[in-house]
């Protein structure tokens, strides 16, 4: 059995019910069941349908996020989140480069390296060292100043996290940033890598060894055989190339906002949805939401 969930973003609802149920129709769905009124949708299917993509692509014009998922074990154990871009709206590297006046030249590596066009770790090493002589006050400074929270992150974190799931955010970004966020939005644990400090001034260097792909799966693993748990019990999510390979690795991997060449290897792709999407998919209702 699977179900087909439908949502739009929430700061400007517009599901409209008349889709749905032209939809449930052409597909021959069950019973529809609102998760929130105007903004998430669902019904059950005895099958994939063989126009799922098609169907999908022409919903995306209308702002409307479609997927189709197994019924069984929707509700996963664990979140495994990327953050920049991810849990935050920011990429904070590209935040500590406009304060040191490379901006636009990091932002292009960064964007490059997050479609995949670059290698990560050598993107990683040539961004951090523009940034060589920045005063490490910076990084507090930017926290404060620059970085915003993507919504829908702590309803997230909260709803799981009262139903028993354990919660990692694993960055290919900075633990001087990931753990302030961590410690934000309740994740269990942290994982990035250590931007390199010397008389109170970054080096222009990252520790070792650098956090990239195989990091994030390695997490995965790793989490997942400490709790006893498999990798279907988790939900990833993620935007960047370096986010694919623990998307493919999880029950249920999520593209949110991504860049177009991730979004394009991924099944489950939310472009509209903020990342309350998450709990839609896993077949929570907007009155299950707990907020801490």
């Amino acid at each position: 059995m699977y179900v087909c969930t439908l949502l739009t973003d929430p700061a400007r609802p517009s599901l409209d019910g008349a889709l749905v149920e032209s939809l449930r129709n052409a597909w021959g769905g069950g019973d529809v069941q609102w998760l929130a009124v105007d903004e998430a949708a669902e019904f059950t299917l005895a099958q994939v349908p063989d126009t799922l993509w098609d169907v999908w692509a022409d919903v995306q014009g209308l702002g409307v996020d479609l997927a189709v998922l197994p019924v069984e074990g929707r509700r996963k154990r664990m979140l495994l989140a990327d953050m920049d871009s991810t849990m935050i709206q920011q990429e904070c590297i590209d935040e500590l480069a406009d304060v040191a006046g490379v901006g636009d030249r990091v932002k292009d590596i960064t964007a490059r390296a997050m479609n995949g066009e670059l290698d990560f770790e050598a993107a990683i090493r040539e961004r951090v060292g523009l940034l060589k002589g920045l005063p490490e006050t910076v990084i507090d400074q930017v926290l404060a100043e620059r970085i915003t929270y993507m919504p829908g992150g702590a309803a997230l974190l909260g709803t799981m996290k009262a139903q028993g799931a354990y919660a990692a955010l694993v960055s290919g970004g900075f633990t001087a940033f990931t753990a302030a966020v961590a410690g934000h939005l309740g994740f269990d644990e942290n994982r990035a890598n250590t931007l390199l400090v010397a008389g109170g001034a970054l080096t222009g260097e990252v520790g070792m060894p650098i956090l990239g792909q195989q990091a994030k799966v390695d997490a995965l693993d790793q989490i997942t055989r400490r709790l006893g748990l498999v990798g279907a019990d988790v939900l990833a999510v993620g935007d960047g190339a370096n986010d694919l390979g623990m998307l493919g690795r999880a029950g249920m991997g999520v593209a949110l906002h991504a860049k177009p060449a991730v979004a394009a290897q991924c099944d489950i792709r939310v472009n509209f949805g903020d990342l309350t999407a998450l709990l839609y998919l896993q077949g929570y209702a907007r009155d299950e939401f707990v907020t801490v």
